[in-house]
């Protein structure tokens, strides 16, 4: 049973979408003609497939990249900026001139951009892709490894970055040479962009802006919700049962991602079920034929390079034969996702729920 909603609410969500989402990439629409987020038509304005298990083929979503929105222009740091970073060490950040934020996701980059200091960053990991960071010198080397002697020669007077790169000892290295290094949180979810993005803020001596970019996200982030609970079941026998494959096929490389690993949330927050919690597939652990079929999806949700890289969906059953015996290989609904967003958990988490959630139950809205 779908979540119903009277006339009334629809006219005072549409109202509230409007406000919330006008700095997250949304069309308003003109003439009848169907919002979108990022290219992708707001859940609130589709209808739900009235069998969503029934549809049958891939989908490869393609979200448009929404221009940089900054919470303030030209801000003014209050420096030095002291912080205690998430791994217990006090870092003292004297000059933000040449900013380096660096992460597996290409988050941080975006938060710095959208604080208002996206002129001030000289470097950027493989992950940050957005239009207005395309031309700053890239600073990782075989996909997400960092290069200390490419950081180095940029002369930061500060790196923002987590655990998700490595090696670690490059980090070190760059501490040594002087460079004040924050390290912050590596978890990802809609649950902590808010935090996040007051993290980067602080130790950037923006803490106003950092604070109000975080409500900003955070509420654009309800509004998505309350979009998306017009299609996804509130019970969760009736939600789709769902599973993240990250896969690399060139190198070998394919994880289910499961409880802890931010695709869990990401999977509850689009209206869901996250099959991970009830088989007990915690973290990111290598996938085989025996936890696809012990998971039974309905969906599985992959990022676009990684669908390509293994020849598409008929070379994930090849790889994966047992998946044939599960709904989504039968079925063979994959719903594909640009790498660098689906995972990201920042600004553009509103538009990934909102097209994870459209894609899922009212897939012939796409």
């Amino acid at each position: 049973m779908f979540r119903q909603r009277s006339g009334s609410f629809r006219v005072a969500l549409a109202a509230v979408l409007t406000l919330s989402l006008a700095s997250c990439g949304v069309a308003t629409g003109a003439g009848g003609e169907t919002e979108k987020i990022s290219g992708i038509p707001l859940a609130s304005e589709v209808t739900a497939l009235e069998d969503p298990r029934s549809y049958q083929g891939q989908l490869a979503l393609q979200l448009v990249d929404d221009p940089v929105g900054p919470i303030a222009t030209d801000p003014v740091p209050q420096l030095p900026a002291v912080v205690t970073d998430n791994q217990g060490t006090v870092v003292e950040v004297e000059d933000v001139s040449r900013i380096l934020p660096l992460d597996i996701y290409g988050t941080l980059s975006r938060i710095v951009f959208e604080l208002g200091l996206g002129g001030n960053v000289i470097g950027r990991d493989i992950s940050s892709a957005f239009p207005e960071i395309a031309d700053v010198p890239l600073v990782t080397t075989d996909g997400h490894q960092l290069n200390a002697e490419a950081i180095l020669a940029l002369n930061p007077s500060v790196i923002i970055t987590d655990t998700s790169l490595g090696p670690w000892d490059v980090v070190l290295q760059l501490r040594d040479a002087g460079v004040p290094v924050v390290v912050v949180d590596s978890h990802r979810s809609p649950e902590n962009v808010e935090a996040l993005t007051e993290a980067v803020g602080n130790a950037l001596g923006l803490p106003e802006e950092g604070r109000a970019l975080g409500e900003r996200t955070r509420a654009q982030i309800a509004a998505a919700e309350e979009s998306i609970a017009t299609i996804a079941p509130e019970s969760e026998t009736q939600q789709l049962r769902t599973v993240f494959l990250y896969a690399r096929g060139a190198a070998g490389v394919y994880y289910m991602f499961g409880q802890d690993s931010g695709a869990d949330e990401l999977i509850s927050a689009a209206g869901g079920y996250d099959v991970s919690s009830e088989v007990g597939w915690k973290g990111a652990k290598p996938a085989n034929d025996e936890g696809l079929i012990a998971a039974q999806p309905d969906v599985i949700i992959m990022m676009n390079k990684g669908l390509d890289s293994v020849g598409g969906v008929d070379g994930l059953l090849e790889k994966f034969p047992a998946m044939a015996q599960t709904p989504a290989g039968a079925n063979e609904r994959i719903i594909a996702m640009n790498d660098d967003l689906v995972l990201s958990f920042g600004t553009r988490t509103p538009a990934v729920l909102n097209a994870l959630a459209v894609a899922l139950y009212a897939p012939d809205a796409l």
